[in-house]
């Protein structure tokens, strides 16, 4: 890259884009503030040439909304402001691997045995007493889940009964296995979610969680490729650099001038 400056449609044409998303972008803070001609036409230099970079590289992992906040936020000044975002968008990654895991394991207690045999009103519907017996925890608890929203029996329009069907018998083994292993209700709801988008299907189930692991692998590794290069434009811009108009630019610098151009 040599030094010369760049124009807006040189810029545009390094990266793919159209001029008017260039200007878009320096407007938006996702690149630093342009140089201007005397004239007042920006002008860039390298640094906004890494800045764009960096920003396509955050694009596959962090997201869009995510990977302008952090650039503008770097570009405001704000660098520890900046790896919040990053630490962020990590954390959130995490509680999606917790509640697949969770999901996972909820799996397994679906299909494992319980060594119990259900009650003879199985067929048309377990009581409450039922289901905690066959469970082996207190109504109390029941309604405490379902106070949640984790359960929704329906009632008997007679005596306004909760009756519990086979994806309320269901549900009810995932929470009870979930809550042994000290997951939150929070935890536990997308869980529940994920089990009746696949019908009770535990193939159908397999094959989600199977496809979602890859999309979370993948995503991470698109997260670590843009931390990466984040962290090489973070020591680019450490220092101000003069912009192409003579004007001392960096990562807090202003730019004055018409927008248009």
């Amino acid at each position: 890259m040599t030094d010369r400056p760049l124009r807006t449609v040189d810029l545009a044409r390094l990266a793919g884009l159209s001029t008017q998303q260039i200007r878009n972008y320096e407007e938006a803070g996702v690149l630093p503030p342009a140089g201007r001609t005397a004239s007042g036409y920006r002008t860039f230099t390298d640094v906004h040439r890494q800045a764009l970079l960096t920003h396509r590289a955050l694009l596959p992992g962090y997201g869009p909304v995510a990977a302008a906040r952090i650039m503008r936020t770097l570009h405001a000044g704000d660098v520890p402001a900046a790896l919040a975002l990053v630490d962020a968008a990590h954390a959130a990654l995490h509680e999606e691997r917790t509640a697949l895991r969770a999901t996972g394991e909820a799996l397994t207690a679906l299909t494992a045995p319980t060594g119990e045999a259900a009650p003879a009103q199985a067929d048309s519907g377990l009581r409450i007493g039922d289901l905690a017996a066959l469970l082996g925890v207190r109504t109390s608890a029941l309604r405490v889940w379902e106070a949640a929203g984790l359960l929704a029996p329906p009632r008997e329009r007679a005596t306004g009964y909760r009756v519990f069907g086979p994806a309320e018998v269901r549900d009810a083994r995932v929470i009870q296995s979930l809550r042994r292993s000290h997951y939150l209700f929070a935890q536990i709801r997308p869980v529940l979610a994920e089990l009746r988008r696949a019908g009770g299907s535990e193939a159908a189930l397999r094959t989600a969680l199977a496809d979602r692991a890859r999309t979370l692998t993948s995503r991470t590794r698109a997260m670590l490729a843009g931390a990466g290069r984040l962290h090489d434009y973070l020591d680019r811009v450490a220092e101000p650099e003069v912009s192409a108009a003579g004007t001392t630019t960096g990562s807090t610098a202003g730019g004055p001038g018409p927008s248009a151009r």
